[in-house]
């Protein structure tokens, strides 16, 4: 599609970014029928191909974007769905985040609103307070209204503490090293997940360490529009790796939440606007995992059979870092029994802090994801997303990749 970009605006490597992928689509239409909230609500501007047109003219235009157009665009999940359906390879992650980041600097939310999501990014990005604001949340999301009761909810999953867990098994002198960042919202509401996965990389002798002077990736911040917060912390990760890995080397770095791992290989995009950066970004994001890939498949001590797990591949894995059928295999040949899940291409609705800022069309397609997952007569949902794990909470087990295969391997039993 043709586009009218000033040079001026295409000076911009974001800007340039998106108007490439403006270009490369042929408005086919074949992303309408994976975007989830197409599906659900039948309006081509909530589609990939309605929302690039809205995106176009915002981007184009020096005029501020009309509420309208952030409407449609805030409901986009950022799934990328599109972007694994599309023949022509329209890279969508560059629009949507380019949009956002200009809807923050030229659109003025209703004050109520903007409180609201500055409160959200303040709150989940600080673990500590995190997690005592859940232990009233606990006890209170039943009786607060709206978004503040969605995200009352998601401090409602109650699982093991790393620390009641057994010791990592010991590694070798040569073990493979690896840097862990710990994240946010998982070390409060899931410190048990990071625990399991390092006794299951200890078991094939890789030694997981913390990577120091750094919490968040940025994720949150910058998928939120507000990309200068979100670079800042991932200038802290990236610092905190290059003194990590100073005189020793690093053979990974792992952050077992898959929609933080996503972002943390994106981190050179990130950073097109920034050469110096970019170059230490793309260094850093080549040594990036999600767990799945350090994971090696095992013979587990004892089968699991009784148990029939509907795997749930997050998008940020599935379309975000285009890792297929690495989570099934490593939990078939760990001795469970695993069904596939009817239209697994479609999001769940957590989506990082969307299922808190758009609780209704969340609650929708949780709801549809959860009828496909009864339609396998599973019993427990497993995932390697901790937003998934979360907002699929309540009515089915919902448990971390790492955890089971812990547990098969003769670890503790996730707490179900």
């Amino acid at each position: 599609m043709r586009t009218a970009f000033t040079d001026a605006q295409l000076a911009d490597p974001h800007l340039k970014d998106a108007e490439q992928a403006l270009r490369t689509c042929i408005h086919c239409g074949f992303c309408t029928a994976t975007c989830p909230t197409y599906v659900l609500l039948g309006d081509e501007r909530d589609s990939p191909r309605g929302r690039i047109g809205l995106i176009q003219h915002m981007l184009e235009s020096t005029a501020p974007p009309t509420a309208e157009t952030v409407l449609h665009l805030d409901r986009c999940l950022s799934c990328l769905g599109c972007r694994s359906a599309c023949p022509s390879g329209v890279d969508y992650a560059a629009l949507i985040d380019a949009a956002r980041g200009h809807i923050e600097k030229t659109y003025t939310r209703p004050l109520p609103e903007r409180l609201f999501r500055s409160f959200v990014l303040f709150v989940l990005t600080l673990p500590g307070l995190f997690r005592l604001l859940s232990s009233v949340a606990r006890v209170a999301a039943p009786f607060l209204p709206g978004k503040l009761g969605a995200m009352a909810k998601k401090a409602r999953v109650k699982v093991r503490p790393a620390e009641q867990a057994p010791p990592k098994p010991p590694t070798t002198k040569d073990a493979q090293r690896v840097l862990l960042l710990r994240g946010c919202v998982q070390r409060a509401l899931a410190p048990s997940i990071d625990a399991a996965a390092q006794r299951v990389l200890a078991r094939q002798d890789t030694r997981v360490e913390n990577l120091s002077g750094a919490s968040c990736c940025g994720a949150l911040a910058y998928h939120l529009g507000k990309t200068e917060i979100g670079k800042r912390y991932a200038r802290r990760v990236i610092s905190a790796f290059e003194r990590a890995s100073h005189g020793a080397d690093v053979n990974g770095v792992l952050i077992t939440a898959s929609g933080c791992a996503a972002f943390l290989k994106d981190y050179g995009r990130v950073f097109a606007d920034e050469p110096v950066w970019r170059e230490r970004a793309e260094r850093f994001a080549s040594k990036v995992k999600d767990f799945s890939e350090l994971a090696k498949p095992i013979s587990a001590v004892q089968e699991k059979s009784e148990l029939i797990v509907a795997y749930h591949p997050p998008c940020s894995l599935q379309h975000g870092q285009r890792i297929h059928g690495r989570g099934e295999k490593l939990l078939a040949q760990a001795g469970f029994q695993v069904v596939a899940i009817p239209d697994a291409h479609l999001c769940c609705g957590s989506a990082g802090s969307y299922s808190v800022l758009q609780p209704e069309i969340a609650a929708a397609l949780r709801k549809r994801k959860l009828e496909a997952i009864r339609s396998t007569d599973a019993n427990i949902i497993a995932s390697g997303n901790i937003g998934c794990l979360t907002h699929l909470a309540g009515e089915i087990p919902t448990v971390h990749i790492a955890e089971l295969l812990d547990w098969a391997e003769g670890g503790p039993k996730p707490a179900l």
